[in-house]
């Protein structure tokens, strides 16, 4: 008895956003990476085109890391002070295919630097690596709004990613990334209708929908998972169906959140019975990337270098058929 796999038809496929830009292109880019594409569900090759892997970006902070549990540290020796030579060991040890430039010291809370500040590191990282860039702001809306259009002026030509723009606080990146050059990444707190509604803000604005990055605000494995994936596979639906709206690559920041949960950041001694930290950090790190990548994301920025090798193998397999 023969069998015929059914095969879902879509309409039309996620659009497609370059990364970095090359001399050729203006810039100092010596690669760079292209998102979104796929024609299909993810890593279903049967049914439709897939032309771009999903890609692994490492995150960079602006300042020394306070709380990082030593699992975590370890990796990065002596250069977790110094966001320049942190950029260089991801790419050239960790083989990070993007730089995530998370702009933590402006927050008021933290060192509340300024935008010289952020204008300066962003050259300095961007000096170090010639892989593409995100750029992202330290969450406080009043300082980003500060802080991001002097990182997003020391970045003109680069084309890197500008995050984040939200339903509340969206005009100032905005026009940075017009100025600029620079793609941007839209925010919504895990909802598909905030979500489409920021991505028309913005393209109210003046900014072409070719030009933005989706991002929902998820938790790690074990903290909203089903919603965050279920939120993501909607977006994918939607974008398949022909929403132009919610047509757009989507990135999920991992490391960050997967690190927040007592499953990967307690010690060996009050997690004795989750395994070692050393290993237990960077599965659990690794597990949530490998969830958001089945609900459609096309970017993951990572922490851990061992989880960073774990996904990559992953997208390897899911990538052959």
């Amino acid at each position: 008895m023969s069998f015929e796999v059914p095969v879902e038809k879509w309409s039309t496929a996620v659009s497609t956003i370059t990364l970095g830009a090359t001399a050729d292109n203006g810039g100092t880019r010596t690669s760079t990476v292209t998102l979104g594409g796929a024609a299909t569900l993810p890593f279903l090759h049967f049914e439709g085109q897939i032309p771009n892997r999903p890609v692994v970006a490492m995150e960079v902070l602006d300042t020394q890391p306070k709380e990082w549990p030593e699992a975590l540290a370890k990796p990065f020796g002596n250069v977790l002070g110094d966001p320049a030579a942190w950029a260089q060991k991801c790419v050239e040890e960790f083989g990070a295919e993007a730089i995530c430039l998370r702009l933590t010291s402006a927050h008021p809370d933290n060192e509340d630097t300024g935008p010289d500040h952020a204008a300066e590191v962003v050259k300095k990282v961007l000096g170090a690596v010639g892989v593409p860039l995100i750029i992202w702001g330290c969450g406080d809306d009043a300082k980003d709004n500060e802080v991001i259009p002097r990182a997003s002026e020391a970045a003109a030509g680069e084309n890197c990613a500008l995050g984040t723009a939200r339903e509340d606080n969206y005009k100032t990146i905005t026009a940075a990334c017009l100025a600029d050059g620079h793609k941007l990444i839209t925010e919504a707190p895990i909802d598909i209708n905030i979500a489409k509604q920021v991505n028309i803000l913005v393209s109210d604005m003046g900014l072409s929908t070719d030009r933005i990055i989706m991002y929902q605000a998820t938790g790690g494995l074990g903290y909203g998972m089903e919603y965050a994936y279920s939120i993501m596979e909607r977006a994918r639906l939607a974008a398949l169906g022909g929403d132009k709206m919610l047509s757009m690559p989507m990135l999920a920041v991992v490391g960050s959140e997967a690190w927040r949960a007592k499953e990967a950041k307690a010690p060996d001694a009050e997690g004795a019975q989750w395994g070692p930290q050393a290993k237990r950090g960077p599965i659990w790190e690794a597990v949530t990337a490998n969830c958001f990548l089945h609900g459609g994301v096309d970017t993951v920025i990572m922490w851990h270098p061992e989880a960073v090798q774990l996904v990559k193998q992953a997208i390897d397999k899911l990538m052959q058929h």
